[in-house]
């Protein structure tokens, strides 16, 4: 299996002087998913962003897909915590956003977008359920909503790599599982990497692999297999 992500010796925090975590090896493959747990303030949400290429880690190597350079546009999906939308948007426009990154720059901003671009589009939100909110603007949906919609969007992007930063809070325990259930049929069934943070913990040991970031004695985290 190829290598997606790869951290040796990886020190990730805020300045030598405020560092949050040792990653001593960490190796992700191709079509994992793997879930990332801890306490509040601890690393986790720094680590997928060290590993997403939106900061820089203070020492160590982390490669992702084999490379040290930030990954070709599109290939790396990104959903934070604040997700990010376009509030004054609609559903469709959010979304679009995220298919539009394989399209060339003409294509993107003159709007004269190819028909599979726009099925994707209506697929992903088909499989959020929110085809009744298609033409809905951000801002008159509830926090539940708004965060299916941002996984829509990474959905719609095709990325070979998803991070998604506790992408079920604010949902329902019907929901999460239903949007968990499509997540995970979507990223087997297209060999995508998945790499979660999750507060849930038996939602958690529902991935290939837990890891819990443990403080040490130093101060600084670590990143410990959970067994399931």
């Amino acid at each position: 299996m190829s290598i997606v992500v790869s951290a040796v010796d990886l020190k990730i925090g805020y300045s030598s002087s405020s560092v949050l975590a040792n990653i001593d090896n960490l190796q992700i493959v191709k079509g994992e998913i793997i879930s990332i747990i801890g306490e509040s303030g601890i690393g986790k949400t720094t680590l997928l962003r060290n590993i997403a290429k939106l900061q820089e880690p203070l020492a160590g190597e982390l490669l992702i897909f084999g490379l040290d350079a930030r990954p070709k546009r599109g290939n790396v999906g990104y959903i934070p915590q604040k997700l990010g939308l376009i509030k004054h948007e609609t559903v469709y426009f959010n979304v679009l956003e995220g298919a539009i990154c394989h399209e060339s720059i003409f294509r993107s901003v003159s709007g004269f977008h190819d028909q599979k671009v726009i099925d994707k589009v209506e697929e992903s939100i088909k499989l959020m359920r929110l085809s009744d909110k298609i033409d809905e603007p951000i801002k008159y949906l509830s926090g539940g909503q708004q965060r299916r919609v941002a996984v829509a969007r990474t959905m719609a992007q095709g990325a070979k790599l998803i991070l998604a930063d506790e992408f079920l809070s604010e949902l329902d325990d019907k929901t999460a599982d239903t949007v968990w259930n499509v997540m995970h049929d979507y990223v087997k069934a297209n060999q995508i990497t998945l790499i979660i943070v999750e507060h849930n913990i038996e939602r958690a040991k529902l991935a290939d692999r837990c890891f819990k970031l443990e403080r040490g004695e130093n101060n600084f985290s670590t990143l410990v297999e959970v067994e399931k």
